[in-house]
């Protein structure tokens, strides 16, 4: 497994691109993908609605579980990615790629955000 270098990590398993123009995209890791199995629904949050850093924004529901999705920043959404809703298995066959969850124009970023290789480390084992 191999977490892009240029990401930015949650310890709730989400990643979080480096912002172009205000704002970053969000998805959650391969890591995340794996541990919850075939994904079959995604509720992503709407767009124009405000978000919180830690707090739950959407779910993932998978043929083993439903997984709660939090936002890693603060902010307002500005898009979601349809192609998921439409195709849930996109979080799993291109969890860095075509299978992102939502942007978001960030107000605060908190400061506990996790390196690639911090998360790699947090998670390995």
């Amino acid at each position: 497994m191999s977490n892009p270098q240029q990401l930015r990590y949650s310890k709730e398993h989400e990643w979080l691109s480096a912002a172009e123009d205000g704002v970053s995209t969000v998805g959650i890791t391969e890591f995340a993908a794996n541990a919850l199995g075939d994904v079959v629904y995604a509720q992503l949050p709407e767009v124009g609605a405000t978000v919180e850093a830690g707090e739950t924004c959407g779910e993932l529901e998978s043929t083993k579980s439903v997984s709660d999705l939090y936002s890693p920043v603060s902010g307002e959404i500005t898009a979601v990615n349809q192609d998921v809703v439409d195709d849930p298995s996109l979080v799993n066959s291109e969890p860095f790629e075509g299978g992102w969850l939502f942007r978001v124009r960030v107000t605060e970023e908190p400061g506990d955000l996790l390196s690639a290789d911090e998360y790699t480390a947090q998670n390995a084992g």
